[in-house]
């Protein structure tokens, strides 16, 4: 099982981190390791000052396929959830201010919190969905899969192009804006239309 994320895929989170509109997905990776299970407790990495959240929609990919034509992809993910991209942003900044790949800002250990999945049909239209994170009972983040600049189905197409997907594979499909720093103390709930999906603790 690999982890594979998209970033930049919602325009109000580019501009609110001053990034340049993506012509094509921007992929990066998580470990197996990042994956954070069962409403587990996220403990703050003593390597960082400032961790922030990212609450994406989830694919989990349901058989093997590459070079997978657009019209075809949806034969691919049968299911969705919910996750959390944590990312140390000072660990991150420092790598971009050198030209430097930041993956360790994204794959750090237990960066992935992730939800159960569900069936795709599970919460109606999965390319109009209603989701979003409350830190402490205040709403921070709140999306809709519809304002994505790539659909599911173009991100697995661009992403089988390079990469073969294989069964039980999971995609963080990019993250609408509000994104911020998380602290020790803070409780996280992220839901899909009115389902909580997650719902833990920041220790």
């Amino acid at each position: 099982m690999k982890i594979l994320a998209v970033g930049r895929n919602y325009a109000a989170h580019i501009e609110e981190l001053n990034n340049e509109k993506p012509e094509a997905p921007v992929v990066f990776f998580k470990p197996d390791t990042a994956v954070l299970r069962n409403n587990e407790p996220f403990y703050y990495p003593e390597f960082s000052n400032d961790i922030h959240f990212e609450v994406e929609i989830l694919l989990k990919i349901g058989k093997s396929g590459k070079h997978i034509q657009e019209k075809y992809a949806s034969k691919y993910y049968n299911q969705i959830g919910i996750g959390i991209d944590f990312t140390a942003r000072d660990l991150q900044q420092q790598a971009k201010n050198k030209g430097l790949p930041w993956a360790l800002a994204k794959g750090f250990n237990n960066s992935a919190p992730i939800s159960e999945f569900y069936p795709i049909d599970h919460f109606g239209d999965i390319h109009n969905l209603n989701f979003g994170l409350e830190i402490d009972r205040a709403v921070r983040q709140r999306g809709n899969t519809s304002k994505m600049l790539f659909s599911f189905n173009e991100i697995i197409c661009y992403i089988s192009r390079f990469i073969t997907l294989k069964k039980g594979d999971i995609i963080f499909t990019g993250t609408p804006e509000g994104v911020g720093p998380v602290n020790i103390g803070n409780r996280l709930r992220a839901f899909i239309e009115d389902q909580t999906l997650l719902d833990f603790e920041v220790k």
